[in-house]
């Protein structure tokens, strides 16, 4: 395997879990060494460090701060074990890549996943690296595949498009004859503040405009119509509350997905959020009415981004669009505080593109060690599935299968 200037000291992990790195050429450079984190007090300590990587590395999302993965580890308690590998050259570490080891079921079939500490709620997803990013790259590549008889599929989910650590590990697991999969999963709108506010609101359409002005006189006409924004504070845990059945309110209580239909759902936000707050990150924004507030923006901002995780509204107010007209006033309140980006995160919905035609794309990465077991995995699911879902007959199979409550893939 060709990875530029560094080749393996020894294949294999040593008694604590590390591979040793040299240089090849120039060997006034430190050498890289990679070790495994597998225990919770050891991942748990690591906070100050993983967040300075995390800002070395140049991350200006929340995804991968250490806040955010150790509240998913503790709130959403996976069945798997941390596998977590630091890159250090010399003594100082250099690179994170979070991860961990479980099993699953892909099309029927038991895996063994090596994945990334993420689930549905991680909207972006990355390996955290910093200088000599390309080295530090390949020796967690080294490690992963010399330890492959103990994984099926490394799968890496909500990776953008240009991230280079994807980019770096398909090339080498393609050296390394590994199986590579790819599939988009998402184009996250978002809004870059790069022109005055009365520039942009002209590039929205004439009739969302319209339709804000509408809303926004009905809503007047009522009361007294006001945007809160909540950073913290000692009424926190109750103001977190409103904010969690404000989200519930409308349809997603009923369709299930709100924060606040699944326990682990609730308890990671929560922490998450008063985390947040500790941080000084945390932004809730409100629509009041009268001192009522009546929609809710939940977000949190990061070198000077902010980034909507969740948002909700009183269905009463429906008629007036409170989430609309709360989003406008959320983006007036980023023009004037200067930040330079608005992030909508999920999918490219119809009411996000209102706002924005700017797009992110996310793909989900899988390598595969090819073994013939792998290898059926890899062609049913990157040849023969895809044609699968261009046949005619593909939705009334995947419709009737949900009735019977079966899954192909979790």
């Amino acid at each position: 395997m060709d990875m530029a200037t560094i080749v393996p000291a020894a294949m294999g992990s040593s008694r604590n879990g590390s591979i040793m790195m040299e240089p090849m050429a120039d060997t006034s450079r430190v050498s890289l060494r990679v070790d495994l984190i597998e225990d919770d007090d050891t991942f748990l300590r690591m906070g100050p460090v993983w967040n300075r990587l995390v800002d070395h590395a140049g991350i200006d999302h929340p995804f991968l701060r250490h806040e955010w993965v150790r509240t998913w580890w503790e709130c959403f308690k996976p069945a798997g074990k941390l596998h977590i590998l630091v890159v250090k050259e010399g003594n100082e570490p250099i690179a994170i890549a979070p991860l961990m080891l479980d099993q699953g079921r892909v099309y029927g079939c038991s895996v063994r996943r090596l994945r990334g500490i993420a689930n549905v709620y991680t909207e972006r997803f990355d390996l955290i690296l910093t200088r000599r990013a390309k080295e530090a790259c390949g020796a967690i590549w080294q490690f992963l595949s010399a330890e492959a008889a103990q994984w099926d599929m490394l799968e890496l989910r909500q990776v953008p498009d240009n991230a280079r650590a994807a980019e770096y590990l398909r090339f080498w697991a393609y050296e390394d004859n590994f199986l590579l999969g790819q599939w988009h999963s998402s184009d996250g709108p978002f809004v870059p503040i790069d022109q005055p506010w009365d520039s942009y609101i002209k590039t929205l359409s004439k009739k969302h405009s319209s339709n804000l002005r509408g809303r926004a006189k009905g809503l007047h006409r009522i009361g007294d119509v006001r945007h809160e924004i909540v950073t913290g504070g000692e009424h926190l845990s109750r103001t977190l509350d409103e904010a969690f059945l404000l989200e519930a309110a409308a349809w997603k209580g009923k369709a299930g997905t709100a924060i606040m239909n699944r326990p682990d759902r609730l308890a990671f936000y929560r922490s998450l959020l008063t985390r947040a707050a500790e941080g000084g990150w945390l932004q809730l924004h409100f629509l009041t009415i009268e001192g009522k507030r009546i929609a809710v923006q939940i977000a949190l901002e990061i070198h000077n981004k902010l980034y909507i995780l969740k948002s909700g509204y009183d269905p009463h107010y429906a008629p007036f669009a409170p989430s609309l007209l709360l989003c406008e006033w959320m983006l007036r309140d980023a023009w004037k505080r200067k930040l330079s980006e608005v992030d909508f995160l999920g999918d490219a919905e119809r009411w996000k593109l209102e706002w924005t035609s700017q797009t992110r794309a996310h793909s989900w990465v899988f390598i595969f060690p090819n073994r013939m077991r792998t290898r059926w995995l890899h062609r049913f699911k990157f040849s023969l599935l895809p044609r699968l879902y261009e046949h005619p007959l593909y939705q009334v199979v995947r419709s009737a299968g949900r009735r019977l409550g079966l899954r192909l893939h979790d």
